[in-house]
């Protein structure tokens, strides 16, 4: 655990940040990379322990990843929530697609960020006007990505059954069993 709990400023200048990833490279280069940009920082690996610090730093910022050893970071966020209204929540996750996207802004996150983000990139998501609409992307989504994700949605909603989806999705059941097989398609 890397911690640097500073009280709990309510100010418009408050910076501190809570980071909750269970891969030390990631979370330590994360932290140091925030601090330098003018973020007091606290770091967890775990659930239990980003659910500790969220209750007893109350943070104005978070990043969060969505899959850690000992269950989903979106019970952090929930957390966070709960402690502060304000609070600013990134998910970070290897295992990006649309259905988990949503799940994530559902508890509260105000953006979702696949990894591996940069430290620029997790301060420009933190600190974006909540107005502001984001820019549009460099590189948008392939038609057959945008498929693919659409399938998978279904397929999460519908609890991983194949039947129920290929139903839904008027599909026939093989067809979508060698959908589900492959890989993402590349943005």
């Amino acid at each position: 655990m890397q911690a640097s709990s500073h009280g709990t400023a309510s100010s418009s200048d408050d910076m501190t940040l809570l980071i909750v990833d269970d891969e030390q490279n990631l979370r330590n280069q994360l932290a140091k990379a925030m601090e330098r940009r003018g973020f007091i920082v606290a770091a967890a690996e775990s659930v239990a322990e980003g659910k500790q610090l969220a209750l007893a730093n109350r943070p104005k910022y978070a990043v969060v990843d969505l899959r850690l050893g000992d269950g989903s970071g979106l019970e952090v966020v929930e957390v966070l929530r709960q402690t502060r209204g304000d609070v600013r929540v990134i998910v970070l996750t290897g295992y990006g697609n649309i259905a988990t996207a949503v799940a994530a802004v559902k508890a509260g996150a105000i953006d979702y960020l696949p990894k591996p983000a940069d430290a620029d990139q997790v301060a420009a998501a933190l600190l974006s006007d909540e107005q502001a609409l984001p820019p549009p992307p460099e590189r948008p989504m392939s038609a057959d990505r945008v498929r693919w994700e659409h399938i998978q949605r279904v397929y999460e909603q519908c609890n991983r059954n194949v039947s129920e989806t290929a139903r839904r999705l008027n599909m026939h059941r093989r067809t979508l069993q060698r959908i589900l097989a492959k890989h993402a398609p590349r943005e």
